[in-house]
Parts: C-alpha cells; sequence; structure tokens
C-alpha cells in the first residue's frame, strides 16, 4: 500500500510539474510577444509597419524607423537628457542612501529607532499626494525647466535606505571598532569597508534608480516646459500619442514608433548583465530584519 502511494503522489506531482511548466511558457509568450512585435515593426520598412498585424519577423527589413526617430524627429536630444538625469540622480541617490544607511547602523546615534520610524512614514505617503508641494519648493529654489529639478527629485528614498542599513548590519561592528583603533575615520571605514562588502546592495538599489529614473514621466511633465530639455519617455508619449510629427509634414509610421520604443529599451537591457549576480543576493540579504 505504501509503494502503490508513492507511486500516485509521484504521479500527482509530475501532473502538477508539467502545469507549472505550461503556465509559465504561456505566462513568458504574454511577455515575449509583444517584445518580438515591437523589434519586428521596427526593423520593417513604413509602409509594411502600417498593416494591422502581429507579426514575429520584419517586413522589408529596413532601418529607415531609427534614422527618421533619430535625425528628423530629433530624439537624441531627449535620449541625452534622459542619460545626464539618469546616470547624475542615480549615483547621487546610491551615495546619499549608503551614507544614510551608514549612519544609521552606528550604536550611539541619539534618536535612531525615530529615524527609522519616520523613514517608514515617509514610505507609507503616495507620491502623487506631495506633487504641488514640490512643485512649490522647485518654483522657490528657480529649479523649474531645468534638468537639475529632474535630478534632485527622488534622491533618495526610504526603500533603498532602509535596504543598505540592512546590508550594513550584516557586517560585524568589530571591524569597524578595529578600524577605528587603527586611525582610521568614520568616512574611510564607509568608504574603504563597508562599500566594499556592500556590492550586493549597491547592484540592487543602482538597478532600480537606473530603471525609475530612466522610465520618469511624471516629473518632466510637472517640471520642464521648455521642449529642448524634456526626457526620453516624454518625447516618446507624444510621438506615439500624436498622429502625424508637429514639427514635419509626414506620418509618423509605426515602425517609426516601434523604432523610438526600441532605443528606449537598449539602455536597461544593457546594464542588467552587470548587476545581475549581484541582484538577487542584494535582495534577499538586505529582505533579512534585524
Amino acid at each position: 500500500m505504501g509503494i502503490e502511494r508513492f507511486e500516485r503522489m509521484g504521479w500527482k506531482n509530475k501532473l502538477f510539474d508539467c502545469l507549472n511548466v505550461m503556465f509559465l511558457l504561456l505566462l513568458m509568450l504574454t511577455m515575449i510577444v509583444p517584445f518580438i512585435n515591437v523589434v519586428a515593426l521596427a526593423f520593417s520598412s513604413g509602409m509594411a509597419s502600417m498593416q494591422p498585424d502581429i507579426i514575429l519577423f520584419p517586413k522589408d527589413f529596413s532601418v529607415e524607423g531609427f534614422t527618421i526617430v533619430w535625425q528628423s524627429l530629433d530624439l537624441w536630444r531627449p535620449f541625452m537628457n534622459s542619460v545626464i538625469v539618469t546616470i547624475a540622480g542615480t549615483f547621487l541617490h546610491v551615495l546619499l542612501s549608503s551614507l544614510a544607511g551608514y549612519v544609521l547602523i552606528q550604536p550611539y546615534l541619539p534618536g535612531k529607532k525615530l529615524m527609522v520610524s519616520f523613514i517608514l512614514l515617509t514610505m507609507m505617503i503616495p507620491q502623487d499626494a506631495i506633487m504641488i508641494p514640490l512643485y512649490l519648493v522647485n518654483k522657490d529654489l528657480h529649479l523649474i525647466n531645468t534638468l537639475s529639478s529632474l535630478v534632485l527629485s527622488g534622491m533618495v528614498s526610504g526603500f533603498s535606505i532602509l535596504l543598505m542599513r540592512n546590508y550594513f548590519m550584516a557586517v560585524p561592528y568589530e571591524m569597524s571598532e578595529s578600524a577605528q583603533i587603527d586611525g582610521a575615520g568614520m568616512f574611510r571605514i564607509f568608504a574603504t569597508m563597508y562599500i566594499r562588502l556592500a556590492k550586493s546592495g549597491l547592484a540592487t538599489i543602482t538597478l532600480f534608480e537606473f530603471v525609475s529614473r530612466w522610465n520618469m514621466l511624471s516629473a518632466p511633465v510637472l517640471y520642464i516646459n521648455d521642449s529642448s530639455k524634456i526626457t526620453l519617455q516624454v518625447a516618446l508619449k507624444s510621438m506615439i500619442t500624436e498622429a502625424s510629427a508637429t514639427s514635419s509634414n509626414f506620418l509618423v509610421t509605426t515602425n517609426v514608433r516601434m523604432a523610438g520604443i526600441l532605443i528606449s529599451i537598449i539602455p536597461l537591457i544593457a546594464i542588467y548583465p552587470f548587476v545581475q549576480k549581484y541582484f538577487m543576493k542584494g535582495l534577499m540579504l538586505g529582505a533579512n530584519k534585524e
């Protein structure tokens, strides 16, 4: 009886595994097929891309969509604005979040629990609820219509600070004490010890912040009115929603729109392989509660 029951359980487990595989394959197709369709349309000719079909291979292979979107529609300017905002903003975000996390692990910091509680409180406030106060602050600082407003927007976040704090707490504090005995200052300990041991945590918040800033839409719409300072996502939104280019007399065909979307995806695909090996480790360790 025990052997038959074991065999039945094994058969049920195999059936469950097969259903799981089929479900995951279907889920994967829902994500991959639209992306393949975007790539195929981007490399198709203008007339072929206007056909209302889902295609998985380019029709009348052409790169005219990339040429038009980059030169005629001047997408290179919003692209460079996004590059500047993303790189500068991500660097400041990672640096300040790491410094804040390092401060919060100091054993003799007064009011540490109150600070952590306040940081947790900021994570519960929706971003939309503070859009008007943020706009007024940027207006008073004369940052409207400047890329600095986008760089400073979201410069720190409670999630990143607490993740780095949890990561730094995994480092034995005795190591810091030994370095202090040897004459090392707090900042030197942070730069030479904690940062070197925090690659996984740094990769995690870097990836999150890079993706968030690259896809930023609400802040540029709120703070930027000058067309020469708009970011890539705002330019793509205008290009996709409008039937024709406002500065030209030609129709913005589907291959041009898909080429713009593909250009916006390339940086995200390019950065992921460099941080992937640290990403999951940083998420798991940063999720531990002390």
